[in-house]
């Protein structure tokens, strides 16, 4: 008994094949990596200079106007400097600070939304040009040419509650001076515990003046900040669904 294919079904199937392919392809590299780690730790990764990154960019944000130094003559003290004695924060690309993050998240929305329509239309021709004169079964035209009925509902809740909170330090270097002299600033931080890494990043910009004395800022003040707190190894890779799932997830429709 064979069974036949249309051309459609064929292409169906050789799509479904190729994507099957295509996951198991890019997934094969990264369990590759997982298996050749069996019983080990997860290595920490080495120390890299930010700059030289593919994915970096030096930040282009619009700058004031340049103004040359001025020198008062017989004076110590230069116009626009911020101290007498020389500044030990951070003020050149190399320098080092403290970022103290404190994130303190809450936020809860509701929303309901119902909606309802009906609509019913009916038309059609008692008499056409006399067709009760003739035997109905015989007729041209029913008595009705039109009827129809049609309702349509949406009900619609969400909820959203969420919390988080995040406090710890990471020590940042500055990797660009702006010409208005902020600064923009990259830290890295990797804790590995047992078989568990935990990596913490910060970026953004920051003024020379919300620096503190001791060569801390808080990251409230750090500006396009990017926080990124995650982990790897044998526990976030329990809680990742399977590969097989996720691709579900983005191909079926329903």
């Amino acid at each position: 008994m064979s069974v036949s294919l249309s051309p459609r079904a064929l292409r169906r199937r050789a799509a479904t094949v190729a994507v099957l392919m295509l996951a198991t392809f890019s997934g094969g590299c990264s369990a590759i990596d997982r298996l050749a780690n069996i019983g080990e730790q997860p290595p920490l990764r080495a120390i890299e200079n930010p700059t030289a990154q593919p994915g970096y960019k030096p930040v282009q944000m619009p700058m004031p106007e340049p103004q040359p130094a001025v020198y008062n003559p017989n004076s110590l003290w230069r116009t626009g400097s911020r101290a007498f004695f020389k500044d030990q924060r951070a003020h050149q690309v190399g320098d080092l600070l403290t970022v103290t993050v404190n994130i303190t998240d809450k936020a809860k929305y509701e929303n309901e939304t119902s909606r309802s329509r009906s609509g019913t239309e009916d038309s059609g021709v008692t008499d056409f040009i006399g067709t009760k004169t003739f035997n109905p079964a015989k007729a041209p035209l029913p008595g009705r040419i039109l009827t129809t009925d049609s309702a349509s509902a949406s009900d619609g809740k969400g909820t959203i509650d969420r919390k988080e909170t995040l406090s710890t330090t990471v020590a940042a270097v500055v990797t660009q001076v702006l010409p208005n002299g902020n600064l923009v600033v990259e830290g890295r931080q990797e804790i590995r515990v047992n078989f568990e890494v935990r990596e913490l990043i910060v970026a953004g910009i920051v003024r020379p003046e919300d620096i503190q004395s001791d060569n801390t800022i808080d990251s409230s003040k750090i500006a396009e900040a990017r926080i990124a707190y995650g982990g790897r190894g044998q526990i976030t890779d329990l809680q990742q669904p399977r590969y097989g799932q996720q691709l579900l997830d983005v191909v079926l429709p329903f």
